[in-house]
Parts: C-alpha cells; sequence; structure tokens
C-alpha cells in the first residue's frame, strides 16, 4: 500500500498534497495523479463514495502511482474497518477530540489489518476547539501519522462560516487557533497538516506544515474565468 510510502516521505521532511476529486470517480482520481498528486481525498462523509468505488479508486490510484486517502463519516470501529479492508492507503478520521478517541482509531487499524497496518497512513482531524485544547495529550499517542487540523469544521466551532468569500482569508481568530495547532505539533515532533489554498501553502511550508489538502475547485473556477475573459475580448 503506498501509505507507508507517504509515511516514510513526511518522516524525511517532505511535503505531500491531497487533491479532492469532488465527485465519486476512479478516473478523475487517477488523473489528478497523472497532473502531479500525491494523493488523492476520497471524501466519504460529505461525498458519495459507496465500498466499491473506494476499492476500484485505490486500485486505480495505486495503479499510477498515488494513494487513495479516505475520509468515513464517523469514528465507528467498523466503518474504519470496511474502508481499510476495501484497500483505502490510509485513513483520515474525522473530529478526533481527545487521546481516547485517537487510541481507538489506532486499536482499529491494527485490529483490521495485523500484519500490514504499517502499510497504511492515519490521519487524525483536529477540528474542533477542545481538540486543539486537548491536543498535548492526543500527540503522546503512538500510531497517528499525521495531525490535520481542519479549518473548515474549526470555523464552525469557533461561530464562523466554514468557508471566506471565495479569495477572502479566514478570520484572523481561526488562523491564529490553526496556528496554534500546527505550533503544539511540531513542537511535539509530529507530522502537521491543514487545508490550503496556492496561496497559502508557501507561508504554512516553511512554518514547518508538511501534509497539504488541496480543493481542486479553485484551478477549475480561475481556468474556466479565464476562458470567459477570453471570449469577450
Amino acid at each position: 500500500m503506498n501509505g507507508a510510502k507517504l509515511r516514510a516521505r513526511l518522516q524525511a521532511g517532505e511535503p505531500i498534497t491531497m487533491f479532492t476529486p469532488h465527485h465519486a470517480s476512479s478516473g478523475l482520481a487517477a488523473r489528478l495523479v497523472e497532473l502531479g498528486a500525491d494523493s488523492v481525498f476520497v471524501d466519504c462523509e460529505h461525498g458519495t463514495w459507496s465500498f466499491e468505488d473506494v476499492r476500484e479508486t485505490a486500485q486505480i490510484v495505486r495503479s499510477v502511482g498515488g494513494a487513495a486517502i479516505v475520509r468515513p463519516h464517523s469514528h465507528e470501529r467498523p466503518v474504519l474497518i470496511r474502508y481499510l479492508n476495501a484497500g483505502a492507503d490510509g485513513i483520515m478520521v474525522p473530529m478526533v477530540d481527545n487521546a481516547d478517541q485517537a487510541r481507538a482509531i489506532v486499536e482499529a487499524v491494527r485490529y483490521a489489518l495485523p500484519s500490514d497496518f504499517g502499510k497504511r497512513l492515519v490521519v487524525a482531524m483536529i477540528e474542533t476547539v477542545d481538540a486543539v485544547d486537548n491536543l498535548d495529550e492526543m500527540l503522546k499517542v503512538d500510531g497517528i501519522d499525521v495531525f490535520f487540523i481542519g479549518p473548515g469544521d474549526l470555523s464552525q466551532n469557533m461561530g464562523f462560516p466554514p468557508a471566506p468569500p471565495f479569495g477572502e482569508p479566514r478570520p484572523i481568530e481561526v488562523r491564529e487557533k490553526v496556528g496554534e495547532a500546527v505550533r503544539k505539533i511540531l513542537a511535539a515532533g509530529k507530522v502537521a497538516g491543514t487545508l490550503v489554498t496556492a496561496d497559502e501553502l508557501p507561508g504554512w511550508l516553511e512554518i514547518g506544515v508538511r501534509f497539504f489538502y488541496i480543493h481542486s475547485d479553485p484551478f477549475l473556477r480561475r481556468g474556466l474565468a479565464g476562458i470567459k475573459q477570453a471570449l469577450t475580448r
């Protein structure tokens, strides 16, 4: 599984990109890797991917050198196990708020894959103020490869909209909270990740973030806007 390759690169200090195809399409997922993505985000929390979609997509994405990282809809142990057994290269679990939850995720992965759990990437999503407050204890849990701050849900948890208007930054309060979480993660010698735009990535890279989730929509939006502008000249 290519999850082990991602872990090795992250541990070596290399940055990793994860793009979302936004649609349950194995072909589009593979094309993103062919165009340069290290991994693709298979969103089973907000998306429409089935277990069979996950299996097919993971196989095709691996065939072109990438990895499929699956976000389940919850921490449910049977759900995590099914996605792992379907062939996910990594599991990116939402709303991990404390060390007990982090340990339970690691235990589920090791139960599902007793002989090769090391081949899968395990990502815990930090998406609430409570989770940021509890990070010091969570960072002591062995088996979490990436601590990923989800700024959208964190924004909502802090009383702001999940996303700012296109092209505008998130509220300063949210950016500061994300920065607080990143500093804790890096101080513990762990890998930090977050959602970024192309404009935001260089700043977080310089600070030390190494796992980057990137939406494909802004590229499509700018590309289509450019075509429309060309048509009206």
